[in-house]
């Protein structure tokens, strides 16, 4: 097997795939976590790097077999907080356990039962899929059989078959992040770490790692996931938690974070952006816009009201003068959550968010 010198990623990649694993007849054995009901604590968790105040006094839990998805900007702390809990960083302050095991005094215990794929693939472009995924296996202590047998499965489970004698610095961005996907899954981890894991991607490819996500929480399995795009949360997570600038701000199911925003949304398309401001200005006494897109020419506020905020919204545009291009009422959408706690757009297709003013 082909190897070469671990760059960092693969290093802390590397310290999750090594621990006293237990196995027997060729099956890696899994906790068991009938008797736990949460997964995943954490209590006043702070970091600092310098005078930055990364996470400042954060609590979370997360329930055993589910999702809980971390949301929010680029720079809101998702991954420092995530690697805290995976053993990667320790916190300034504050305790935290995976399934009972502490992330400072039992390191190795988590380590033992967490998998972790990051936000860029750690995976050596030297070896081929198989040899990267044999690797892990063995790192696991896992006998050579036993570790193909795994790797095998798991290259067709994520549809790298074809692929998996290449090396791997011939794969694709979504080949390589499925990859990825699969190394964590080695040691079949009853708790899984996904940060960021569909960026980049392009949509089908997005769907397919919602689908395989989707298989292992109906497996057992339960995921931590950081993601800055809200439709990620809204299709797989059971509870979200909403970060920005080291501090939570909001936490709940998609349902109940949606009903913060209010009952519907009146959206505005103008045919000329220009006059976003003047929309603005002409909705005040409407009530507060949630949106107003300066590039885009769309303009959004709460309508609570529905059907009567509608015709308030209407009358008042009317007489201003603005031109409207299409208007009407939607329910709330997680985007819509996002911009209203963060005052940050949703991330964008090539990961890049911006700040709203209105």
């Amino acid at each position: 097997m082909v190897s070469k010198v671990p760059t960092t990623e693969r290093r802390e990649h590397s310290l999750l795939h090594y621990g006293n694993v237990g196995y027997s007849n060729g099956e890696l054995r899994r906790p068991d976590m009938r008797n736990l009901e949460l997964a995943i604590e954490a209590h006043g968790i702070c970091k600092s790097f310098g005078t930055t105040r990364a996470l400042d006094n954060v609590d979370l839990e997360a329930d055993s077999g589910r999702v809980l998805a971390l949301l929010g900007p680029n720079g809101s702390g998702k991954t420092t907080l995530v690697r805290i809990l995976a053993t990667l960083l320790r916190a300034d302050a504050g305790s935290a356990q995976v399934l009972g095991h502490d992330v400072t005094d039992d390191a190795a215990g988590v380590r033992s039962v967490i998998g972790l794929s990051g936000q860029f693939a750690a995976i050596d472009d030297l070896l081929t899929g198989r040899e990267n995924l044999v690797m892990v296996g063995e790192l696991y202590h896992l006998s050579p059989g036993e570790a193909r047998t795994r790797a095998a499965g798991l290259l067709s489970q994520f549809a790298l078959t074809e692929a998996a004698d290449r090396r791997t610095h011939t794969y694709s961005g979504g080949m390589r992040r499925r990859l990825d996907l699969a190394a964590s899954l080695v040691a079949r981890p009853a708790v899984l770490v996904l940060d960021e894991p569909t960026t980049g991607l392009d949509p089908g490819t997005r769907l397919d790692m919602w689908v395989a996500i989707e298989a292992l929480v109906e497996d057992g399995t339960t995921v931590l996931l950081t993601t800055q795009y809200p439709e990620d949360a809204d299709r797989l997570a059971d509870r979200i938690v909403v970060l920005d600038r080291g501090k939570i701000i909001a936490r709940g199911t998609t349902d109940e974070l949606k009903s913060q925003v209010g009952g519907a949304i009146v959206e505005l398309s103008l045919p000329d952006p220009t006059e976003v401001d003047r929309a603005v200005a002409a909705l005040a006494s409407v009530g507060t816009v949630l949106e107003a897109d300066r590039e885009r020419g769309w303009v959004s506020i709460p309508a609570p009201d529905g059907l009567e905020t509608l015709r308030a919204v209407m009358g008042h545009i009317e007489r201003s003068g603005v031109h409207v291009e299409d208007i009407g009422v939607r329910r709330p959408s997680l985007d819509d959550v996002f911009l209203a706690l963060t005052g940050y757009r949703p991330a964008l297709s090539n990961g890049s968010s911006a700040k709203l003013s209105t």
